[in-house]
């Protein structure tokens, strides 16, 4: 696989997942640039950071001559279904995910897209589960977009990384689970840490999978 230095946009940084992605890519030396798109401040200065501010992700037509140039997009944006009715869940998730990766498809030819879906995702679309079957149809759309690489990460329970601001609590009540899963059911537990390094070596390295559980993940973060 060939690998030039690694310029990615990542977005939902100011979530507990696309936190520590961006974590590990300003500490890596394969990755140069890091572009985030927040709608609202993340606040932090970095070398290789830049940020843009921008409300409407359905919209990104006033900030495309600013993404032009990126080989990489991790996508860590998402909601919870908690609470939501299927046609707001599918905006929030289906629309708004196609328009941004649409848009970095046409800009970008050369980019390797990771999106971050979830564990028990519906590749078939028909399940009972609402999500699932959302996050399910929004991966297999994402296949179909002209990127040089496209890959869906599904993890199950994530071992948060220390001292980041975006921590989810139920995370940190969770912590003693960790161990026990990760010896018992290693394809449900894994690290931020691993989701972030595993996210760069596609870029760099590649992977024979486009659907990475959570043995893919800690398998690639390893390359």
């Amino acid at each position: 696989m060939t690998s030039n230095k690694i310029r990615a946009i990542i977005t939902g940084t100011t979530g507990m997942v696309g936190e520590g992605v961006l974590h590990e890519c300003l500490q890596h030396p394969d990755v140069e640039a890091v572009l985030i798109i927040n709608r609202k401040p993340y606040g932090l200065k970095h070398p290789k950071l830049t940020e843009i501010i921008h409300k409407d992700f359905f919209n990104f037509s006033a900030i495309e001559n600013q993404l032009v140039g990126y080989n990489a997009c991790f996508f860590c944006l998402g909601v919870s279904s908690v609470g939501m009715k299927e046609p707001e869940y599918y905006k929030l998730t289906y629309t708004l995910t196609m328009h941004v990766a649409t848009t970095l498809s046409k800009l970008n030819p050369d980019m390797t897209f990771c999106y971050v879906s979830g564990g028990g995702t519906d590749s078939t679309e028909k399940g009972r589960s609402m999500w699932a079957r959302v996050k399910g149809k929004t991966e297999n759309d994402l296949t179909k977009l002209p990127f040089k690489q496209e890959y869906n990460f599904r993890p199950g329970f994530i071992k948060p990384t220390e001292g980041l601001k975006n921590t989810l609590k139920m995370y940190r009540y969770l912590l003693w689970l960790y161990p026990i899963g990760r010896a018992l059911y290693p394809n449900g537990f894994c690290t931020l840490k691993e989701i972030g390094l595993a996210m760069i070596n596609t870029v760099t390295k590649g992977y024979e999978k486009n659907i990475l559980e959570g043995k893919e993940i800690i398998e690639l973060a390893k390359r």
